[in-house]
């Protein structure tokens, strides 16, 4: 708790280089349920203890972000997947295996034994990503894993820099990494599965990766040794069954828009 009151009593957020130093900084600051803005290989982030009620409520504080949209749960890799208590549903299995690392966030089935308190309280989805960036992953590695939403204000410009995010949400962060500028603004592509449709997915966010891409891994999964996105009977395993949640909020769209 004391570690805690300090960060919110601390005047100015630093904004750091990465270095061993700076990483060390953050994991202490996650810990003691503070704010890390992290460089992605899409946009900025802020980034949280993804277990932590009062890091979360501090996080859409500093956003001023509705709490009826969801937050990213980003991993240094797709192993931590389970490791958290979550599963991905067919066919997002095969999807993640082809896109990620990458800008691809697919929507997680939570087990009763998930510990997450990002996890959506109506459907128990929650949105994943691996990121495909050395410097995220490194800071994941050290920190854990983080929830996470873009470093603005909701409504306002995506950071594509440590200094944009600052401009936005100043010393309500406790820790900026400045990695330098992000590679864009077009957010990554969220995807759930869907029982409903031909294809068994839905997207629920367009994005770096563009349905083209996504629907050719699907139709190569069909050709495939007689491998099938459905059963012979023409129905979509249990495993698929997942509720369509509502679409979260944007990190970015594709036209460099809001977040």
């Amino acid at each position: 708790m004391e570690q805690l009151c300090a960060l919110h009593t601390r005047h100015a957020a630093p904004v750091l280089p990465v270095s061993d130093e700076s990483l060390a900084q953050a994991e202490r600051i996650i810990a003691a349920g503070g704010l890390v803005v992290i460089p992605t290989d899409t946009i900025y982030g802020i980034a949280c203890n993804p277990t932590n009620n009062a890091a979360i409520d501090r996080l859409f504080a500093a956003k001023r972000r509705p709490r009826s949209k969801s937050l990213q749960v980003l991993l240094a890799c797709v192993d931590g997947i389970g490791e958290l208590g979550l599963e991905l549903p067919e066919p997002l299995d095969a999807l993640a295996a082809s896109f990620l690392p990458g800008p691809f966030s697919p929507i997680c089935l939570a087990r009763p034994q998930c510990r997450l308190a990002t996890v959506r309280a109506d459907d128990h989805t929650q949105a994943v990503r691996v990121p495909d960036s050395d410097v995220t992953r490194r800071i994941i590695a050290v920190t854990g894993p983080l929830a996470a939403s873009s470093a603005n204000i909701s409504g306002g410009p995506s950071a594509m820099t440590a200094q944009e995010a600052y401009a936005q949400l100043g010393d309500g962060v406790d820790l900026y990494i400045d990695a330098g500028p992000t590679p864009g603004a077009v957010a990554s592509t969220i995807v759930a599965a869907d029982p409903t449709a031909a294809d068994g997915i839905a997207i629920l966010r367009h994005g770096v990766i563009d349905d083209s891409r996504i629907r050719a891994v699907l139709r190569g999964m069909k050709n495939d040794a007689g491998k099938t996105v459905e059963r012979s009977d023409g129905t979509v395993p249990s495993s698929a069954a997942v509720p369509v949640p509502a679409p979260t909020e944007p990190h970015a769209q594709p036209n460099g828009g809001r977040a």
